[in-house]
């Protein structure tokens, strides 16, 4: 797999500028936090992508949950998004089973044109996480942004040490997030995760401040610190 990655939620550009000046490698670009993040406005996403030379994944989601309120609004916003320069994605949805909505991610999917996408937190809420991981792999994602529980990674090291052991086999990344803890990174890190996502945590003020460069240097210098003793 890959090296350390440390994959920053950003709202604006300013967020962008910041998590850059903290050395984060990836961002991901979202709207409205109240609702776990939603797709971001074009022209927002057209100044953050002035804002950094960062990758930068956008969100591709109209409702909270995990059902799409629209599709043909969420495929014209992949379309649209795509037309200002986003070239990676981020992306899930499930069934009232709770499997993975292969149509509806499949129909999105088709827009993107190749594209490199993850797929979100879907899978944590997911009935089986571990099954449903078969069905992500074959959508074709290439990383999966997990907690291993819908409560947090604190509930979910369980599934995500076991997400971990399969990402070498089917050749995607688990990326660990949602309410990630500094105290995580050494036990994940030992597990072979290797992705790290922070929000809240560089975020010293809370959702209504504006993303920290010092908090986001202190993650980037603890998952280093971690690889080098695993």
């Amino acid at each position: 797999m890959s090296d350390l990655l440390l994959e920053v939620i950003a709202l604006d550009a300013r967020d962008a500028h910041a998590a850059q000046e903290g050395g984060a490698d990836r961002l991901e670009l979202v709207s409205d936090m109240a609702a776990d993040g939603l797709t971001p406005a074009v022209a927002t996403a057209r100044r953050v992508l002035a804002a950094t030379d960062l990758p930068v994944r956008a969100m591709l989601r109209d409702d909270a949950g995990f059902a799409p309120w629209s599709l043909d609004q969420l495929r014209a916003e992949a379309v649209a998004l795509r037309d200002v320069g986003i070239t990676e994605f981020v992306l899930g949805w499930l069934t009232d089973a709770g499997t993975v909505d292969v149509a509806t991610c499949q129909a999105v999917i088709d827009e993107l044109d190749g594209c490199k996408f993850t797929f979100h937190r879907a899978l944590d809420n997911a009935a089986d996480p571990l099954t449903s991981w078969k069905d992500v792999v074959a959508l074709g994602a290439d990383t999966v942004l997990a907690a291993g529980s819908g409560k947090g990674v604190a509930d979910g090291l369980p599934v995500l040490r076991k997400l971990a052991a399969m990402q070498e086999t089917d050749g995607v990344a688990v990326m660990a997030g949602g309410g990630l803890r500094a105290e995580h990174v050494p036990g994940l890190r030992a597990d072979g995760v290797r992705r790290f996502h922070v929000g809240s945590a560089v975020r010293p003020g809370g959702w209504d401040y504006p993303v920290d460069a010092a908090a986001v240097a202190k993650w980037v210098e603890l998952i280093g610190n971690c690889d080098r003793l695993v």
